[in-house]
């Protein structure tokens, strides 16, 4: 582990897999301190006992990023526990995969509310203490299907489009708070696992499993935009696999 004077506390929420997991490991090695947010507290428990035990400050909350209270919760965790809040890292996302047709009215509820609610949610925990520390850094993880569309994705790409819209308006109006909108391609995650289509699912497995980068190299690309001056806002890094088209 490394530290420096530019050491920050950080929130990341879906920490406990994929880019969220990824994420924690990069910042803690980096000598950050990480709070973990996830509803598995399992495996949130388990990772920061090691992130600690490896010599970096690691806590975690239960998180459930469509309810208000539970994100509010979470941001005064961080305040309680290390003082202050200088980034959010808004990575929770799910990603159920079906034609529009099949009318699969729940999960488009459910992505709307964990895509872009969340994302709301957490700018509003953490941008009011990151206005009274007079600088701050959010960080919202959006996808390539939030620049293009495919079929079976048009629910998933409208709440991604809508991420970037958000973030791009929020960095207009904002003078002190840094905004980075991450855009990973294919990914080695869990994201394919749960909902959506068989067809879908299985069709996005696949093309996973050909193509996908590991969750490290987006948490790499979140630890460069986090790790620049103050003075230097990162607003937009697309990270996707070579031979993806």
């Amino acid at each position: 582990m490394t530290t420096s004077a530019a050491t920050k506390t950080v929130l990341i929420t879906g920490a406990s897999s994929g880019i969220g997991e990824a994420t924690a490991r990069r910042l803690a090695a980096q000598g950050h301190r990480v709070l973990l947010g996830a509803r598995r507290t399992e495996r949130l428990a388990a990772l920061a006992k090691e992130l600690r035990h490896g010599g970096a400050p690691a806590a975690h909350r239960e998180l459930d990023v469509t309810s208000l209270d539970s994100v509010q919760a979470f941001a005064a965790a961080a305040i309680e526990e290390f003082g202050r809040i200088d980034v959010l890292v808004n990575n929770a996302g799910v990603m159920p995969l079906s034609p529009i047709a099949d009318l699969r009215i729940a999960e488009w509820e459910q992505m709307i509310d964990v895509n872009l609610r969340g994302v709301l949610f957490g700018i509003a925990a953490v941008l009011p203490q990151m206005r009274r520390q007079g600088g701050g850094h959010i960080v919202n993880v959006s996808s390539v299907s939030g620049h293009r569309v495919d079929p079976t994705a048009a629910v998933y790409s409208a709440t991604k489009f809508a991420v970037a819209a958000l973030s791009e308006g929020l960095r207009q109006e904002s003078r002190d708070v840094r905004v980075t909108v991450v855009s990973p391609g294919f990914t080695r995650s869990e994201l394919t696992d749960r909902g959506g289509s068989a067809e879908a699912r299985a069709a996005a497995r696949a093309a996973a499993e050909q193509l996908a980068i590991p969750a490290s190299a987006i948490a790499d690309a979140i630890a460069f935009a986090i790790d620049q001056p103050a003075n230097v806002d990162v607003n937009e890094l697309v990270v996707r696999p070579t031979a993806q088209g």
